[in-house]
Formats: C-alpha cells, structure tokens, sequence
C-alpha cells in the first residue's frame, strides 16, 4: 500500500534494529512472557536505544492492553515545528510495517484544542515517539496512531491540553478505544546513587498523579527528565477520564545495562490505571 504523506524512521538502524527479524528477536528478549494484559489510560515509556532502555519498554508494554488508537505525547528535541505539533494525517513506517494515523481523531482534537496545531515538521527527525512504536508492534499491529510532539513546559498549558484531549475522548464515547503513552527518559548524565535518588522523587509525583509535584521535584533536584511536558498531559487527561494513581513496572538506568554507572540515564515505565 502506497501512502501520500509516509513519515519514514530517522533512527532505524542506530536506537534499534533496522532489519525486521533482529528487531523482533530483540523485542522478544526484553518481553515479559509472564505478564497479565490488563487495561490502562496509558503509560510513560522511556526512549533511548533499545540496548539501554528497551527492556523497561518493553517489559512495560507486556501487560498492557493496546487500544485501537493510540495518542502518543513526546518533548520535541530537536526545537522544530509548532509548540503542540500534532501531525495530522498519512502514515508512520517502521521496520515491522506501517501505522496510519488516525485523522478524523487528530480532526476532533484540533477543533477543540487552542493549542494544537497540525504540523509534520516537528516529528520529521524526531526520535521520542518513533522508538515506541516496534515494541508497541511487537504486541499488536492493528492500532492506529496520533503522534503530538510538545516543546512548551508550561504546567498551565500543558493541564489546558491534556483537558482538551480528554474532552474529545469522553465526548466521543472513546474511552475503550483510545489510550496514551507519554515518551520520555528520567535523569540524564548523573552518577547512579544521584540518578535513583532524583528519579525516586519524580517517580513518586507520577503515581500520585501529582504534575504540580513533578514540577517542583524537577526544580528543587534539578532532575533532568527530557519529557515533563508529555507526562503532565498524560496526568491531566488520564485523571479526567478516570485515572487514580499510577503503577511502576520497572525502573533501571543505561549503567544497569552497560555497566558504566559513573554517568547514565534512568528510565522509568509506568502504567496509569
């Protein structure tokens, strides 16, 4: 199937396997075969290279149920495109095969939303949401996707948002269809000890469902987390729909996989139920 408007992967071959059996047989390294699917409004999954981070992806998705859409929030890295982007219609490729996005409910979101504007750019080179999708395929290959890439970290903003996504999810009778996931890594180039400390306060604010917590953890610590923005749409949304508290499935850093722990990255999944 040929599609007008194809967002071909900028990182296939350097933050995971380009060739589709590696792909799975990494994927599948990393799965929890004995996790027990259950329903979620969505979860926080880290976005580094599958050999640092896929393995709390990937064991996070193993007991998730996929939605038949899924809304996928991530910081904006490389600083183009709009301040909410949200890419409106065609298609994402991976290496396992294509996600059509799903454009009458990026429709729906513009028409509410003051914020979100459609916008390709800001997800061209961007790699925060394209690492998710292989593990997501991995699990279930049907679901359709909204890819909204995020470059402001004002908490008012981002809680108008993530109430504007929840207003078209509950208006529309969407709540068994569509789920979120919001991309992003924890502290970034600290020595372990320093990264677990920083990482367990942003981790408590995020299972008490708590974004102005978050805030100030972040501010006080100096916790360097590429991905509040995305997180504090996924609190505000998730608890307008019904959400209670969050759920930590794993935690590790880049230093519990190479072995290095004098600088790493923390990386955190967590379901929101």
């Amino acid at each position: 199937m040929r599609v007008s408007n194809l967002r071909k992967p900028a990182v296939a071959g350097q933050f995971y396997p380009a060739n589709p059996k590696e792909l799975k047989a990494m994927i599948s390294s990393f799965a929890d075969k004995s996790a027990q699917k259950s329903d979620c409004f969505g979860c926080i999954l880290p976005h580094a290279g599958y050999i640092y981070s896929g393995k709390v992806a990937a064991g996070t998705v193993s007991g998730v149920k996929i939605k038949d859409t899924v809304v996928l929030l991530g910081p904006n890295h490389t600083g183009q495109g709009a301040v909410f982007s949200i890419m409106p219609r065609g298609a994402w490729q991976t290496p396992l095969g294509n996600l059509e996005i799903d454009s009458l409910l990026v429709g729906l979101f513009l028409e509410k939303s003051r914020y979100l504007e459609a916008d390709s750019l800001a997800h061209s080179l961007e790699h925060s949401l394209e690492v998710e999708l292989p593990i997501l395929q991995y699990f279930r290959n049907d679901f359709k996707i909204v890819p909204i890439a995020i470059k402001s970290d004002d908490l008012a903003q981002l809680n108008a948002v993530g109430q504007e996504l929840a207003e078209v999810v509950i208006e529309n009778n969407l709540k068994d269809s569509v789920m979120f996931i919001a991309s992003s890594d924890l502290t970034h180039y600290q020595p372990q000890e320093i990264a677990e400390a920083n990482d367990a306060l942003a981790i408590e604010a995020i299972l008490s469902l708590d974004s102005q917590k978050l805030k100030a953890a972040i501010q006080e610590s100096e916790i360097s987390m590429c991905g509040f923005a995305p997180i504090a749409i996924l609190i505000k949304a998730a608890k307008l729909l019904g959400a209670k508290k969050g759920q930590l499935i794993k935690y590790q850093t880049s230093g519990d996989a190479s072995g290095d722990k004098s600088s790493v990255v923390g990386y955190a999944g967590i379901t929101i139920n």
